[in-house]
């Protein structure tokens, strides 16, 4: 067994902390485990838990559309994951004691998939791995850098189904992660609309 085979396994069993009592599935992450660009979210919500697997109700259905129109898809390009593996109750933010819990699990993989760009999605990811104190509405759509990884912050998927007005800028957003991976990555990479 591999190193991100012996990962998943001991993520699935882990009872590190409270949210461990009240899953259904951990949420271990999906898509291509060699990917070029990381999406990280906050947690899982009802439906990831009854899958586990990321982004799978409205959200991800979003997410997966704003990936198709840019040329990416999870089997491919894409590995998306979460700052904490188990859903919190009633779909919370996880607590601060939750998401140090679980960071570890997300720091290996990100070392093991070693993607080139990381977009992190709302709010609880940006905190999560850049800083407790970011506030997305003043950094999203600005390049970061994490471990010699560029990092995109943006939306969550969530925050553009609850407010339509949000969507031009994640666009725009995403127009750059295009851009930077055609950098980065592959300069002939095809997408319909950027």
């Amino acid at each position: 067994m591999d190193e991100f085979e012996l990962l998943k396994q001991s993520v699935q069993q882990c009872n590190k902390c409270v949210l461990s009592k009240t899953r259904t599935n951990v949420v271990f992450g999906e898509g291509n485990r060699n990917a070029d660009i990381m999406c990280i979210g906050e947690g899982p919500g009802y439906y990831e838990d009854q899958q586990g697997i990321p982004f799978v109700g409205k959200s991800g259905h979003l997410l997966d559309k704003i990936l198709e129109v840019c040329g990416f898809t999870r089997k491919e390009h894409v590995f998306i994951g979460n700052i904490v593996k188990c859903r919190p109750p009633n779909n919370r933010d996880p607590l601060p004691e939750e998401r140090k819990t679980c960071i570890p699990y997300l720091y290996k993989q990100i070392e093991l998939i070693n993607p080139k760009i990381i977009i992190l999605l709302g709010a609880t990811a940006l905190k999560g791995l850049i800083d407790p104190n970011a506030k997305i509405t003043k950094v999203r759509g600005e390049w970061m850098e994490w471990n010699d990884i560029a990092v995109m912050p943006t939306f969550h998927p969530s925050a553009l189904l609850r407010n339509e007005k949000l969507k031009r800028l994640a666009w725009e957003d995403f127009k750059k992660v295009v851009s930077k991976y055609r950098e980065l990555v592959n300069t002939d990479h095809y997408s319909q609309h950027c």
